[in-house]
């Protein structure tokens, strides 16, 4: 009889069976950063996670710089929106200032920024609307500009989230065009309609201001489309794709492992960071262990980058 427990004997032996290992350069680490001054807002739904004025940010940045993880994930809370979400566009929005100035502070440090309009529009949606449709091609301009807008700030990559069909396509063409022919796109390519980002929403200020998002984001239910939706992205030239969330998809993110050679991002969101939060703030569960299976759960899954939260913790825990 084969037994499978002569190779988890003891530490040592089962250090050198693992098969799966994280390591810091796994990790993205989401940044929220927001207009003002010596602001350093705490978000109540994630414990341990702000929001920072640009003179606030080397609190954290030194964090990140010291970890040494693979980079930051950003996202930018303006004070003004409307309709056309101008300020996701503009040269001096909140988040192309942002990014300069982390590149000129941090120069080593890989920025990827998040490309949607929710953050900046008044209404709260992805794209253009008309009523209360959610337009698709009306909206690609927009993402481009944004996109580009972005890369001129001195992004190391760009990650639309907005969902809309033919937007990988559309900014791929217009960076090219605009001479960003080494920027990569990691496009979210299976994200879900999900309740798992009410957490993330607070945050960002960025709420549907009437209705939900599930015209545009995937339902839950349905895997082969995901399929389809990665599918669709590679072959408009993302570089990288991504499912989102993280926990109740690795299935999802498995089987796009196993259906296309290419490198696979996986979102840990807010509200899979939020529970465990709470469960161990209750005292439910241990912190550590419970995190560290979850993001070895994901590399095991397929994911080459993790998003998520806890980046700083497990890094600490690493060490």
């Amino acid at each position: 009889m084969y037994r499978f427990r002569r190779l988890r004997r003891d530490e040592k032996i089962r250090s050198m069976m693992q098969e799966t290992r994280l390591h810091p350069k796994d990790f993205l680490y989401p940044i929220f950063v927001m207009e003002g001054e010596k602001i350093k807002n705490p978000v109540e739904s994630m414990p341990g996670i702000y929001q920072y004025s640009i003179d606030c940010l080397d609190e954290i940045l030194e964090q990140v710089k010291t970890a040494d993880i693979g980079g930051i994930m950003l996202f930018g809370i303006p004070t003004h929106k409307d309709p056309y979400g101008s300020q996701a566009y503009a040269p001096d929005g909140i988040t192309q200032r942002a990014v300069r100035y982390i590149k000129e502070q941090y120069p080593a440090l890989y920025i990827v920024v998040d490309v949607c309009l929710c953050e900046y529009t008044s209404h709260g949606h992805c794209g253009m609307i008309c009523g209360e449709e959610v337009l698709n091609d009306e909206t690609l301009p927009y993402l481009v500009k944004m996109a580009v807008s972005l890369a001129e700030a001195g992004a190391d990559m760009v990650a639309p989230s907005d969902m809309m069909d033919g937007r990988v396509e559309a900014i791929r063409t217009g960076l090219d065009q605009a001479g960003f022919t080494q920027t990569p796109i990691m496009a979210y390519s299976a994200k879900f309609a999900s309740g798992y980002y009410g957490p993330f929403r607070e945050a960002a200020h960025s709420a549907p201001g009437f209705g939900d998002r599930k015209s545009y984001q995937m339902d839950y239910a349905n895997g082969q489309e995901a399929l389809r939706e990665i599918r669709a992205d590679i072959d408009e030239g993302a570089d990288i794709v991504m499912v989102k969330p993280a926990l109740a998809y690795l299935d999802v993110l498995k089987e796009a492992s196993l259906t296309f050679n290419m490198p696979l991002a996986v979102y840990n969101v807010s509200g899979e960071y939020a529970m465990v939060k709470a469960a161990a703030a209750n005292g439910w569960i241990d912190e550590r262990r419970i995190v560290m299976e979850n993001l070895t759960a994901m590399k095991r899954a397929g994911a080459k980058i993790i998003i998520t939260y806890h980046a700083l913790d497990v890094v600490k825990w690493l060490a």
